[in-house]
């Protein structure tokens, strides 16, 4: 009995340890002030082996990266909050090794509706495709290496979208798409809901959906569906991961904003479905015959509210065991800046709690940043855009 008391005693202490070693590991963030050409000036939370640059600014509303087949960085910016034909396409050239900063930023296109994601392509007879997506449309044209604006002048649309703006009442409430390749040679497309929870309309079941294609825009289908605006997407091994943001009309604190390894044929719920701490439910405001069963839980989960965005994955090659096997994942935070939800950078591994690594882009109610897209440069480095401040920052291991 004694023996067994004392073996309680043990347990009991681990159990109790265990809470408080995580704590430890996110006192490993350090102070790093930023100081940008505006006169900005502030202080970021970063573990302690990384060291975060302001790389290239002036942007606006600077969204997701893409490498080009001759190895330059392209970038996203949709201008504003607004539905506009403000957008820009850039490239990020003559990177300085020795500074973390890039020399020169240029316009590749502009006055592009809301672009939020391109992507590249190789044909089977080595043709490079540029691929863009808008609110309202899917084009691809040509694209020579070393060009600095498109020699393509006749785009093919390869799909159309809805795209009724920001009018609500319209059914405008997602602008983005984002688009991604498989290594199986598909083209992956994301379409948003109409709205913030409801029955989507038949005429229109592309909505809440990722779409699959040829690199051609032929044998379009819907790979999943139920999901209400996956906006970051990646494809690794046999998956396709996505984020995808929860509705709006549950409260503060639920549905979860998720983070799935997505399954061909599958229904992710939306909407008469929701994830709460990782668990599956029937939205009662929805009506709908169908009920819960066969939806899929996520693969990771955040707290209602975080708006999960861009993301990579770190492998073994990483040196930083920090991060090494694992998914850095950019929380772009809640509008409701009360919450403190978001705002940071955070490592993600299967069914273990998530930790920081980068804090402080919501300090009180001021906002100096909101993460939207990671893009892996190397196993120990990488670009992080920020669409609160029109900034692009390098992310890498001190030496």
């Amino acid at each position: 009995m004694k023996k067994y008391i004392e073996r309680l005693k043990y347990t009991l202490i681990l159990s109790l340890l265990i809470p408080a070693i995580d704590a430890f590991a996110q006192t490993a963030l350090v102070s790093q002030t930023v100081q940008l050409k505006n006169g900005k000036t502030f202080d970021l939370k970063i573990h302690r082996d990384f060291a975060i640059i302001p790389a290239a600014e002036g942007l606006k509303r600077v969204r997701f990266f893409a490498k080009s087949p001759d190895g330059r960085i392209f970038v996203t910016d949709m201008f504003n909050l607004t539905d506009n034909k403000k957008g820009k396409v850039y490239i990020l050239d003559n990177f300085d090794k020795t500074t973390g900063k890039f020399g020169k930023i240029n316009t590749y296109m502009s006055g592009l509706r809301n672009p939020n994601s391109v992507a590249f392509y190789t044909d089977e007879i080595g043709q490079d495709w540029f691929y863009l997506a808008e609110t309202d449309k899917l084009t691809r044209r040509r694209f020579r290496k070393g060009e600095t604006e498109p020699t393509d002048k006749q785009p093919e649309v390869l799909a159309k979208f809805p795209a009724y703006g920001l009018s609500y009442k319209y059914g405008g409430w997602h602008l983005t798409r984002t688009i991604v390749f498989g290594n199986n040679g598909k083209l992956y497309v994301s379409v948003g809901s109409s709205c913030n929870a409801c029955n989507e309309k038949r005429s229109e079941p592309f909505r809440a959906t990722i779409l699959e294609m040829n690199p051609d825009g032929a044998k379009r289908t819907i790979y999943a569906r139920g999901m209400r605006n996956a906006v970051g997407m990646l494809w690794l091994g046999r998956y396709l991961f996505v984020t995808n943001h929860g509705s709006d009309h549950l409260g503060l604190n639920k549905p979860d904003d998720t983070f799935y390894a997505v399954r061909r044929g599958k229904d992710y719920g939306w909407a008469r479905c929701y994830q709460y701490r990782g668990r599956i439910y029937r939205d009662r405001f929805i009506p709908s015959r169908r009920g819960c069963r066969g939806v899929p839980r996520s693969y990771s989960y955040f707290k209602a509210h975080s708006s999960a965005m861009g993301f990579d994955y770190f492998d073994s090659d990483t040196s930083s065991g920090f991060i090494k096997n694992s998914f850095l994942i950019a929380l772009h935070g809640s509008t409701d800046k009360s919450l403190k939800r978001g705002y940071k950078v955070v490592v993600v591994r299967k069914g273990k709690r998530h930790k920081d690594l980068i804090t402080g882009f919501l300090n009180g109610k001021t906002v100096f940043g909101r993460p939207l897209d990671i893009f892996k440069l190397s196993p120990d480095s990488f670009l992080l855009s920020d669409d609160h401040g029109g900034v692009v920052y390098l992310v890498r291991k001190k030496r």
